[in-house]
C-alpha cells in the first residue's frame, strides 16, 4: 500500500505539515510491523531528517486506512529506539541522534545503542556535591583531638561508646526511638546490618512485595526463606503474616521503598501485636526518615515496642554511602546474640569515622545539614513535578511526601518500552518492576521509580527535559 499523508489536511493539525510517502509491505508484525519498518528505513535512509515533525496519529491513521492504536504503537517503538522522539506540544519528530549512515545507503544496519547515560535517575544516592566537607572536617579534628588513647586500640564491637551515646540522643529526639547505647550497635549501613541479622535469625522472614532485590539476596543468602507481603496505598498489607509461617518481618514503615507512603497507623500496631503474640521480631529499615515535605514526622515504628522491633538505620542518604556508617537499636533478647556474629572487636566500621560521625551529631551540625538538605531536596522534588504537570500531565506522579525518589505510573505494558527510550535520552532510570518480589502477586503496574538526589546541581533541570521526552504521550495524542 502506498500513500501520501499532508497532516495539514487534518484541521486539528495547527502544526507544520510534511507529504510523507511510505510504502508498506508483508511481513512480520501485521500493519503495525508494516508501518514501523517503513518509518524506520525513511529515518535510515535520510529520506525524512533529524528535527522532521511526523504526521498525528489521527491524520497517519486515516491516510493509511489503519487504527489509530496500530499507528500510536508503531511510535512507540521508534521513540524506544531511538528513531523518534515524542513531546507533549511539539509532537513526534525526527530524533537528532538517528543521523543516517555514511552515504545514505539502503538496507539493514545494526541499530545504534546508546553511550554513558549523560543523566543518572537510578534512586539510592543522595547528592555527592552537598556532602558538607568543611563540617566534617571541623568534627574530625577537634573527635581526634579529644580522642582518648585507647581509640587507637581493639574496638569495641558493639561501636564507639560516644557514636552510640550521640545516636541515642538524636535517635530519640528526630525518630521517636526508644534506645540506651548498651542495645545499639554500630555497622557498615543496612546491607551490614541485614548480613549481621542474617546470622541470628531462622526459618521464614516476610518482606513487602517491593523492595531492594540486593537485600533479599543477602537474606537468602544467609539461608533464611522470603515471602512477600502484598503493598498498596497503605502500606504492606500485614494482616498477611497471620497466614504465612514467617517469623521475622522487613518493612520500610516510614516511607515504603519504592511504592512510597508510610504504613498506615492500624497496621503500625497490627505488626507489633502479630510480633508479641507470635514472639517474631520486626526488622525496620528507616532509610530516609529525616526527608519529609508535605506531611507531618512520621515515627520510628520501634517506638511502640523496642523488644520486638530492630530499628536501622544509616548515613547514605542523610550524608553519604561512602562513610559506611549504620546503626541497629536491638531488643535486649538480641543484642548478645548479634555481638557474637560480628565478632570480638570492631571490625567493621572506621573508629576515626565514628568518632567524627558522634561529634557531627552532638555538635548540632547534623542536624543543620538535613535541614538545608531537606530545603534542597524539596526544591528538586517539585521541580520533578512541575516538569510533569507540564510536560506530561497525563502521567500520575506518587511518593512525593518524602525521599529522594518519587514513582511515575505508566500505562500498562510500556514500562520496558520507557525504559529504554529513556536510555536513547541519556537518562539513566530504572523500571517499578525491577523491584517486584519475584512471588508476588496483586500489586501495583507499570512504573518509573525516579531519584532526583543524584544529579548535580547544573545538570539537573536537563535531565528532566530528557526524561519527559522519553515518556509516552497522552493517549489519544
Amino acid at each position: 500500500m502506498t500513500s501520501v499523508v499532508n497532516p495539514a489536511e487534518d484541521p486539528r493539525d495547527t502544526g507544520p505539515g510534511s507529504d510523507l510517502h511510505l510504502e508498506l509491505s508483508d511481513g512480520p508484525g501485521g500493519r503495525r510491523g508494516a508501518l514501523t519498518r517503513a518509518l524506520r528505513d525513511a529515518v535510515r535512509t535520510g529520506r525524512l531528517t533529524p528535527g522532521t515533525r511526523l504526521p498525528p496519529y489521527r491524520s497517519l491513521a486515516a491516510d493509511l486506512g489503519l487504527a489509530r492504536n496500530t499507528v500510536a504503537e508503531a511510535y512507540a517503538e521508534l521513540v524506544a529506539e531511538g528513531w523518534l522522539t515524542a513531546r507533549q506540544g511539539s509532537g513526534t519528530r525526527v530524533a537528532h541522534r538517528a543521523e543516517p549512515p555514511e552515504g545514505r545507503r539502503r538496507g539493514p544496519a545494526p541499530a545504534p545503542r546508546p553511550g554513558r547515560p549523560a543523566y543518572d535517575l537510578v534512586q539510592g544516592t543522595p547528592d555527592a556535591a552537598a556532602f558538607p566537607r568543611t563540617a566534617w572536617l571541623a568534627s574530625a579534628r577537634r573527635a581526634l583531638t579529644a580522642a582518648p588513647n585507647e581509640a587507637f586500640g581493639p574496638g569495641d564491637p558493639r561501636g564507639r561508646v560516644e557514636l552510640r551515646r550521640a545516636l541515642c540522643d538524636y535517635l530519640a529526639r528526630a525518630r521517636g526511638v526508644r534506645a540506651d547505647p548498651g542495645r545499639v550497635v554500630i555497622c557498615p549501613g543496612f546491607a551490614g546490618a541485614l548480613r549481621l541479622l542474617g546470622r541470628v535469625l531462622d526459618g521464614t522472614i516476610a518482606v513487602e512485595s517491593y523492595g531492594l532485590g540486593f537485600h533479599r539476596s543477602l537474606l537468602t543468602g544467609a539461608g533464611l526463606a522470603t515471602v512477600a507481603l502484598t503493598v498498596d496505598e497503605h502500606g504492606a498489607r500485614v494482616e498477611e503474616l497471620a497466614a504465612s509461617d514467617a517469623s521475622a518481618v522487613l518493612l520500610t514503615a516510614a516511607h515504603q521503598f519504592p511504592t512510597g507512603g508510610p504504613l498506615h497507623p492500624e497496621r503500625r500496631a497490627a505488626v507489633v501485636d502479630w510480633a508479641r503474640a507470635t514472639g517474631g521480631v520486626v526488622l525496620e529499615d528507616d532509610y530516609d526518615g529525616e526527608f519529609r515535605y508535605d506531611r507531618k514526622p512520621v515515627g520510628a515504628l520501634q517506638g511502640l515496642d523496642p523488644e520486638r522491633v530492630v530499628y536501622i538505620g544509616s548515613v547514605s542518604k542523610s550524608l553519604s554511602p561512602a562513610l559506611r556508617l549504620g546503626w541497629m537499636v536491638l531488643p535486649g533478647h538480641l543484642v548478645d546474640a548479634v555481638l557474637e556474629a560480628k565478632g570480638e572487636r570492631e571490625s567493621w566500621s572506621s573508629t576515626l569515622d565514628q568518632l567524627t560521625l558522634a561529634d557531627f551529631i552532638a555538635s548540632g551540625s547534623y542536624d543543620r545539614h538535613v535541614r538545608r538538605m531537606r530545603r534542597h531536596y524539596r526544591r528538586r522534588r517539585d521541580a520533578l513535578v512541575e516538569a510533569l504537570a507540564l510536560r506530561a500531565p497525563h502521567i500520575r506522579v506518587t511518593g512525593v511526601a518524602a525521599g529522594l525518589h518519587a514513582v511515575l505510573e505508566l500505562p500498562p505494558g510500556t514500562e520496558r518500552t520507557v525504559v529504554r527510550a529513556a536510555a536513547w535520552q541519556g537518562v539513566a532510570v530504572e523500571g517499578l518492576s525491577l523491584y517486584r518480589h519475584g512471588g508476588a502477586a496483586g500489586v501495583p503496574g507499570d512504573g518509573l521509580v525516579v531519584g532526583y538526589g543524584t544529579p548535580p546541581e547544573h545538570a539537573f533541570a536537563g535531565a528532566l527535559e530528557a526524561l519527559c521526552e522519553a515518556l509516552p504521550p497522552a493517549p489519544g495524542e
